[in-house]
């Protein structure tokens, strides 16, 4: 005989739903989510080591993370190490600027540094050979001017959505702390992006080249430098070569400046920063 009254449809999808919910509630107890960005972060390295992502994915996924919490101040180039173009100099000291540093984008001030006044292209810098009757002026783009508290993630979503990849961070009071880049805000999820004077971090910090020359990082401690080379620099005062011959040299060495120290010519091949990333290292014997 059946039920007079059976239990309506409707019932049967809440009981269904609140049997989800429970075996959900149950999986959620049994393996519980990561309550902080640290246990997140913690997460993704039990995943990288049950290879179920790989190490590169991971440190991807790590610089997403952290770079929720960053903001402009934190990645900036400072102000002192800026490379500017002054408005009012001449083409042949403006090429001279783009040639030794090799950007792509600069600032332009009028009169004190912090007065930056537009960007100009290095590529637009070639209008000026071909019909040097143009005003530079003309040649320039609108700086984007951000706070140092301004977020990676929003500015990293600005530039985006415009093709001006250079940003003039200002400080609390308005006045030019840094600048920043897109290539800045990218490396901290990708790390490093490399350019045709990069090698690979895990290979080391110098490399012996097939005309017995040297590739040497700027950031390769004294100490390694003594042991690989023989030399015995002093330790005490600085931590890298790049400092101690930036100290020597009383300036923040310039792409193909030399500098010679302890029977080794040190060649400045690639600057970013306001320090150097390669010397080329050349005994003095060898080029005897």
């Amino acid at each position: 005989m059946s039920d007079p009254y059976p239990s309506p449809a409707p019932h049967r999808s809440v009981r269904h739903e609140d049997k989800r919910g429970f075996l959900q509630k149950l999986a959620e107890f049994i393996h519980p989510g990561p309550d902080s960005k640290d246990e997140l972060i913690e997460t993704l390295a039990d995943a990288e080591d049950n290879n179920i992502i790989n190490a590169e994915s991971r440190v991807m996924l790590e610089g997403v993370i952290r770079m929720a919490d960053m903001t402009a101040g934190d990645v900036m180039v400072a102000a002192p190490r800026m490379d500017v173009l002054d408005i009012n100099a001449a083409f042949d000291d403006l090429l001279h600027v783009v040639i030794d540093t090799a950007h792509s984008r600069f600032p332009v001030y009028e009169g004190e540094r912090e007065n930056i006044i537009g960007i100009l292209l290095a590529k637009d810098l070639l209008k000026l050979q071909r019909a040097p009757e143009l005003n530079l002026r003309a040649l320039l783009r609108p700086a984007t001017f951000v706070p140092e508290t301004k977020g990676l993630n929003d500015l990293l979503r600005e530039f985006r959505g415009n093709r001006n990849h250079l940003a003039i961070v200002i400080d609390e009071f308005g006045r030019v702390a840094g600048l920043i880049t897109i290539e800045d805000v990218l490396e901290e999820i990708v790390g490093e992006i490399e350019d045709e004077f990069d090698i690979a971090a895990d290979d080391g910090d110098i490399f012996a080249l097939a005309d017995r020359t040297w590739r040497v990082s700027g950031d390769t401690p004294i100490e390694r430098m003594n042991e690989s080379f023989g030399l015995q620099l002093p330790e005490e005062d600085f931590d890298t070569i790049g400092g101690m011959i930036a100290h020597a040299m009383g300036h923040v060495p310039k792409r193909g400046e030399v500098h010679v120290m302890a029977g080794l010519r040190f060649v400045v091949m690639h600057t970013k920063g306001g320090a150097v990333k390669w010397f080329k290292v050349v005994t003095e014997t060898a080029e005897a």
